[in-house]
């Protein structure tokens, strides 16, 4: 342990030279990785050199345990215990800080809410996820932009696709796949009587061109009239665009961009990151059939989480957590229950190991 820490802090001063390096500040690529990964070490030397400085401390007490002082040697006797129980203390701390990163956490994200059962009272519960993570990004200063929607007309979405950019997204937002439910009494709804509905959320990482190679050959596109409100553009010209990825069957549509090549760009953004979630979902498969945790799989197929608006309470169905705190909740005070989920997948990996 105490070698390993020791390499870890001796790469860590490696990258801190590496910063102020002329030939690595011209090189804008190899300033960002060493940069993010100066950052990624940082909590983990923090806690290194405690580890050090505490087993230091332990030798010391047991150098004087074996000699004759037998008054110091009550003293180290009593501080041994507690400097123990603090050396496993800090030795759990590593165990998370170490544990091996998602590559993608870094990454931005697309992120597709579609109504599902429930009709339109499922509509406008996907319009109020849409702003609830809206919000979210807000709180978190990320970047937000619509690439696709089919509304309602009365304030509820069929679908929504929107893209989310900023620090650490992914790792952030993975946790939210899944079937939310909503239990409510729709405005619609004269008897008061209270009616379950449900979307579904899906957080794709943002696929690079690098991640994903398509070939043009394998792609049919169509072009057509947008449709809905939209400005001039709309019914005037084929600015919409259709991609079929032949090879998976996917389908990506786009018309919220006034052009057909800025429609197009954001199709293949689509396109790519569901065809690098198929290929993630698959590498999960093959590689922990053994580990069933809804936290680290984001099954899409399982119900997540429920809202329950008389009661003003919500739900995690993963790690059995209730709050009745549902506004804030809806309002984007995402952090709190984001946190326990990331702590129950770090307990998952641990246990894996």
């Amino acid at each position: 342990m105490i070698n390993k820490l020791e390499q870890i802090i001796e790469r860590f001063d490696k990258l801190g030279r590496q910063l102020t390096d002329p030939a690595v500040i011209s090189n804008q690529n190899k300033l960002r990785d060493t940069a993010r990964e100066h950052s990624h070490l940082e909590p983990v030397v923090i806690k290194a050199k405690e580890y050090l400085a505490v087993a230091e401390q332990i030798a010391d007490d047991k150098e004087i345990l074996a000699g004759s002082d037998a008054e110091l040697k009550s003293i180290a006797q009593e501080e041994l215990k507690e400097l123990e129980d603090q050396q496993l203390q800090i030795e759990d701390d590593l165990k998370v800080l170490m544990l091996p990163k998602d590559p993608n956490d870094n990454k931005n994200i697309i992120v597709e809410i579609r109504a599902g059962t429930g009709g339109e009272e499922a509509a406008l519960f996907a319009a109020d996820l849409f702003r609830m993570y809206s919000r979210f990004a807000e709180r978190s200063s990320w970047n937000r932009k619509v690439m696709t929607s089919n509304d309602t007309g009365i304030g509820g979405f069929k679908e929504i696709i929107f893209s989310l950019s900023g620090t650490e997204v992914f790792g952030t937002m993975k946790y939210e796949s899944g079937v939310h439910r909503v239990q409510r009494v729709p405005k619609t709804e004269t008897g008061g009587r209270v009616h379950t509905s449900a979307a579904t959320v899906a957080v794709l990482p943002e696929a690079e061109v690098a991640d994903i190679a398509v070939d043009e050959q394998d792609l049919k596109i169509d072009t057509y009239r947008a449709s809905g409100a939209g400005g001039q553009h709309v019914n005037k010209t084929e600015s919409a665009i259709r991609i079929t990825h032949l090879p998976s069957g996917l389908v990506v549509t786009c018309q919220d961009e006034k052009s057909q090549h800025k429609n197009r760009v954001a199709a293949m953004k689509v396109l790519r990151s569901r065809l690098l979630a198929q290929e993630q979902e698959k590498l999960a498969r093959e590689r922990s059939d053994a580990r069933k945790s809804m936290v680290s799989t984001g099954d899409r197929s399982a119900k997540i989480r429920t809202y329950n608006f008389p009661q003003g309470r919500i739900t995690d169905h993963r790690i059995n957590h209730t709050a009745y705190r549902l506004d804030e909740y809806l309002d984007g005070d995402l952090n709190e229950l984001v946190e326990l989920l990331r702590i129950e997948d770090q307990k998952s990996q641990l246990a894996a190991e």
